[in-house]
């Protein structure tokens, strides 16, 4: 959206957006119950929503939540959406073994598939199997906690398919390749996770029992995947996001109604999944609507209550004494750590556009050190509690129903954010963003 003739917007405009970020994080540990339905998260969505919308009609500013609901919530949703229906109608079953080595190997390609089908979809493909392959172990939240880190999280770095925050950045302009410079830094974090999930496994695995070692040993690599078909039509989705885009297609810059060609085509492969998956490969991933239509609710709000905190950054940028890649990075992550990421990666790009810095290398109109570092520091630290990203706290709810016993909200930031990850990612820190 173009705020170059926006008016001031004072701070406390945001206070629908907190209060909307508050209830993501509280109402799940307070009122289960009443935020388990998807209409009682709507409607809280929408009442936080309507004074904003009131208040910007009455400045003469109500073009920019239209822009934000046209331009951005519709496709973040159809996209996301898109990924959900075309994964759920893969299924994969089988055994993979449950010992520490095959373990590992399917948090790896769990990590390169985040970046290709999203981390909700590779998330939601392989939790299940992984689960099913540790069935007899004791020892087993901790792959819990490192699938949450790596496919989760952490491997979605590489195109915008792979995490919100990134297609945010692409529907801002940054082309979808140059995601894909970010290799370095994907392949450094999740392959020292990995490493450190294999010692971990493997110290874990020594205490299982020596009939279920031999067993597993025994067992391991029977898979089989159904619903094959909808690779094609992810493959659809991930060609049209690179084609229709401003670098391609210069006239969506002047007429951004052009790119909805590309939401169209998306819907489509979506719909020809849904036409051409046999029912009963959904049913065996117990695909529903209900996560989706969660997501739609309560993103349709964060996009609307966002706006007042945008403009006030954009307004106030050189007040706030944030401008290094490192203090993004850490400032990123931090948010996302205690907020849903993608909120957090359009705020402090707002922040740097309200920056008006310029460099030999600018990607979306903002330097590509600060577009790098707001990216990293998005996608890493929405691990770092459940709440962090949407996926964390689908896998963690799998994973209790059946039967694995996971660490409560302040557990998993003591046990294992803060010791594990959070060294990684400082190291990250050091390593690239500076």
């Amino acid at each position: 959206m173009s705020l170059n003739h926006a008016a001031d917007v004072p701070l406390a405009a945001s206070l629908p957006f907190l209060l909307m970020l508050a209830a993501i994080a509280i109402c799940p540990m307070f009122v289960e119950k009443f935020w388990d339905k998807n209409r009682n998260k709507l409607i809280v969505a929408l009442t936080l929503s309507a004074p904003v919308l009131i208040y910007f009609m009455i400045i003469g500013m109500g073009s920019a939540i239209y822009d934000s609901v046209v331009f951005d919530y519709i496709p973040f949703i159809v996209m996301l959406g898109a990924l959900f229906v075309i994964t759920g109608g893969i299924h994969i079953e089988g055994r993979i073994g449950g010992i520490p080595w095959a373990n590992t190997v399917l948090l790896l390609i769990g990590t390169v598939l985040a970046s290709f089908l999203g981390t909700t979809g590779a998330a939601m493909l392989l939790i299940r199997p992984l689960l099913h392959s540790n069935l007899g172990r004791k020892f087993k939240a901790h792959t819990v906690l490192f699938f949450i880190a790596t496919v989760c999280n952490c491997g979605g770095l590489l195109t915008p398919l792979g995490d919100p925050p990134l297609f945010m950045m692409y529907l801002r302009g940054a082309p979808f390749e140059w995601f894909f410079r970010l290799w370095p830094i994907w392949a450094c974090v999740n392959g020292i996770l990995l490493l450190i999930y294999f010692a971990v496994d493997s110290y874990f695995w020594r205490k299982e029992s020596e009939e279920l070692r031999k067993n597993s040993s025994a067992s391991f690599l029977s898979v089989n995947i159904k619903g094959k078909l909808n690779f094609v039509w992810l493959l659809g989705v991930v060609l049209i996001l690179a084609v229709v885009s401003p670098r391609n297609i210069p006239s969506i810059e002047s007429n951004r109604y052009i790119a909805f060609t590309r939401e169209a085509v998306i819907l489509l492969m979506a719909g020809l999944s849904i036409a051409l998956t046999r029912r009963e490969i959904r049913a065996a991933n117990h695909f529903t609507w209900h996560p989706i239509a969660e997501v739609a609710s309560l993103f349709l709000g964060i996009f609307v209550t966002m706006v007042p905190c945008i403009v006030f950054l954009e307004r106030n940028a050189h007040q706030l004494g944030i401008s290094s890649p490192v203090a993004f990075y850490f400032t990123s992550g931090a948010l996302s750590s205690v907020l849903d990421n993608t909120p957090t990666a359009v705020t402090l790009y707002s922040l740097v556009v309200g920056l008006a810095q310029h460099s030999p290398d600018m990607v979306a109109g903002i330097s590509a050190s600060l577009m790098a570092a707001i990216c990293c520091g998005s996608v890493f630290f929405g691990a770092m509690t459940y709440i962090g990203n949407g996926p964390n706290f689908m896998v963690r709810t799998i994973a209790e129903h059946r039967g694995v016993h996971m660490p409560h909200f302040f557990q998993y930031v003591w046990v294992f954010s803060l010791p594990v990850l959070l060294p990684v990612f400082a190291l990250i820190q050091l390593l690239f963003v500076n």
